[in-house]
């Protein structure tokens, strides 16, 4: 094979259709492509036993695998068997261990001697900051200023665990700045720090390394499911923000034509974008989204007509972005996965009926995904979903609890208890 013919090999596994790729200043590039050799060798190759050393603090450390529990109350209330991956129960409380701990298990196999994270709900900080002090590794992890301020358990647990917080101020102060931000620290520091990306967002590898570290979520689930119910399901869902969740629970089951995959996103108060103001009022990416480049890669993106990224919003602060995983944009261009959105009404009335039907309280990430259940219910939408459907819960609502009081106190919500204040 010529050189010319192995860098276009090269270019096609680097990306997804048209998005994906390796959108980045020249500094950055042999850091990627350090990164490129290590998930070659020591991932899809498990030199050196790495894979099987991450399987085996993944149980011993993480608490996998997670159940897959039949939802007896949902399943009444909807007229079909609801599942639900309970990715909650992952040590830290969500999904994002298992990228993490992945990730930093690798940089220190690569010889890293720091490594750095960004975090919007504080789950990923929370998650890097736990696997590295369980692995002796320094860390330092950026933050939004508004997402410190609305997620504060989480900040303290990260500093709990030995790991420097510095709030972003620039911009919204959310996800986007402290993604750039963190940039340009491993930017000049690329030599001795690993950069851990929380989603299956940026410049390849990182959206098939986040992938295949998730992966294990649909791999246990596919097992599982056939286990208790005889069969495939007709349906998996998940909630989309950056996508590492959405793509855990999809991969495995991409092959199967017959389980249709369903990516809910935040859709805000409003699904219209503000071009003057700047705003998208949700981050509904995959279904309003145009293509652009945002944060080293090619993807569908929140933007004006001129290409300026708009601000997004989510009650919850874990899906609060304005661009999504290239995968995710790909498979939803060839019809593999179907996009849907709710709003933050329907998400909170998530979060409660989950908490008083099944005595499990969600995050307000995966509430949007249990959202979705209810305002399918009694429409074409809700046939489409079949008989069988696996919900994952990609995570577990502790941090999130000051968001929600707050903000049932402002609505009128039908699933949700009476907010009381007893006076001392």
């Amino acid at each position: 094979m010529s050189t010319s013919d192995r860098e276009r090999e090269r270019d096609g596994e680097r990306t997804f259709g048209q998005y994906g790729g390796q959108y980045v200043p020249e500094a950055l590039m042999p850091a990627l492509q350090e990164l490129e050799d290590a998930y070659e060798r020591y991932v899809l190759h498990n030199e050196d036993g790495f894979m099987d050393e991450f399987r085996e603090r993944m149980r011993d450390f993480g608490g996998r695998p997670t159940p897959l529990q039949r939802a007896d109350r949902l399943s009444e209330r909807y007229g079909r068997e609801i599942y639900l991956k309970r990715e909650d129960l992952v040590h830290g409380g969500a999904h994002k261990l298992n990228n993490a701990l992945g990730q930093v298990l690798l940089a220190k196999y690569m010889g890293k001697e720091r490594v750095i994270a960004e975090t919007g709900a504080g789950q990923h900080g929370t998650a890097t900051a736990m696997a590295a002090a369980h692995l002796d590794v320094p860390c330092e992890i950026y933050m939004g200023r508004t997402d410190v301020n609305r997620q504060r358990p989480n900040v303290y647990r990260m500093r709990m665990n030995g790991a420097e917080v510095n709030p972003v101020e620039a911009g919204s102060a959310t996800l986007k700045e402290a993604i750039n931000e963190t940039m340009r620290d491993w930017a000049t520091t690329v030599e001795r720090t690993h950069y851990v990306i929380g989603s299956v967002v940026g410049p390849h590898p990182f959206p098939k390394l986040v992938r295949d570290f998730q992966a294990v979520i649909g791999q246990e689930a596919r097992k599982q499911i056939q286990e208790k119910a005889g069969r495939l399901p007709d349906s998996v869902v998940a909630c989309a923000g950056g996508g590492s969740n959405t793509m855990g629970a999809f991969h495995e089951f991409v092959p199967d034509e017959s389980v249709d995959l369903y990516a809910v996103e935040a859709g805000g108060s409003s699904l219209e974008i503000d071009e003057k103001a700047g705003l998208a009022p949700n981050s509904a990416t995959l279904s309003t989204g145009t293509d652009g480049v945002l944060h080293g890669a090619m993807t569908k993106l929140l933007q004006s007509e001129d290409g300026q990224i708009m601000e997004s919003h989510s009650v919850s602060a874990g899906l609060d972005y304005a661009g999504v995983g290239p995968e995710l944009s790909h498979l939803v261009d060839i019809g593999r996965v179907t996009p849907a959105s709710v709003d933050d009404d329907a998400a909170l009335n998530g979060f409660h009926r989950l908490s008083r039907l099944e005595g499990i309280i969600p995050a307000l990430e995966s509430s949007h995904a249990l959202g979705y259940l209810e305002r399918a219910a009694g429409t074409a939408a809700d046939e489409d979903l079949g008989d069988v459907i696996v919900v994952n819960v990609s995570g577990r609502g502790d941090k999130d609890l000051e968001t929600v009081l707050e903000e049932t106190e402002k609505r009128d919500l039908e699933a949700a208890p009476e907010v009381v204040v007893f006076d001392s």
